[in-house]
Parts: structure tokens; C-alpha cells; sequence
């Protein structure tokens, strides 16, 4: 399964979590399965999104669109950092 990990800062929470929402039917159609929302323990300004793809070049395609570039933006995203995943083992203990 591919998977994409971003990590950035984020001017404020509220306000980027309201345009992430706002985006949701673009990323289902871009590709996106599924994602997960998490903040650094001591920062709730520092975000990691991680989410499931379709494919990893569509992950490619969508976020580095200049359309993306725009949303990210307007909603105060601070210098991403877009790490691109496979999976090669899922477990639970």
C-alpha cells in the first residue's frame, strides 16, 4: 500500500484543520484513501498528516500541483516536508 508522510508547521491549527476539511473531496479524488491527523506532543502547531494512496504517483501528481501549492497557502503551511512510502509489513501486537 502506498502511503505519503508529511511533516510541517502550520500557522495555526484551527485554521489549517478548516482548509484540510475544506480539501477533502480533492484528495479523495486525487487519490487518497485514508488518512491520519497527528500533532508533536509539546507543539499542536507542528502537524504530520499520513495517508494511504491509490498510487504514489498519483500522491506526486496532487501534491506537487500548483494547485496545492495555493491551498497550502491559504491555510499557513510552513515549509512541508513530503516523504513517499511503500508498505512492506502491517502487524498488530
Amino acid at each position: 500500500m502506498p502511503h505519503v508522510l508529511i511533516i510541517h508547521e502550520v500557522e495555526t491549527y484551527p485554521a489549517w484543520k478548516a482548509v484540510f476539511d475544506q480539501a477533502a473531496e480533492i484528495r479523495k479524488r486525487a487519490g487518497e484513501i485514508s488518512y491520519q491527523l497527528l500533532r508533536y506532543d509539546n507543539d499542536a502547531n507542528n502537524i504530520v498528516h499520513f495517508s494511504a494512496w491509490s498510487s504514489l504517483d498519483h500522491a506526486r501528481r496532487f501534491f506537487e500541483s500548483p494547485a496545492l501549492v495555493e491551498i497550502r497557502e491559504k491555510a499557513g503551511v510552513k515549509a512541508p516536508r513530503f516523504i513517499y512510502l511503500q508498505e512492506i509489513e502491517r502487524g498488530v501486537l
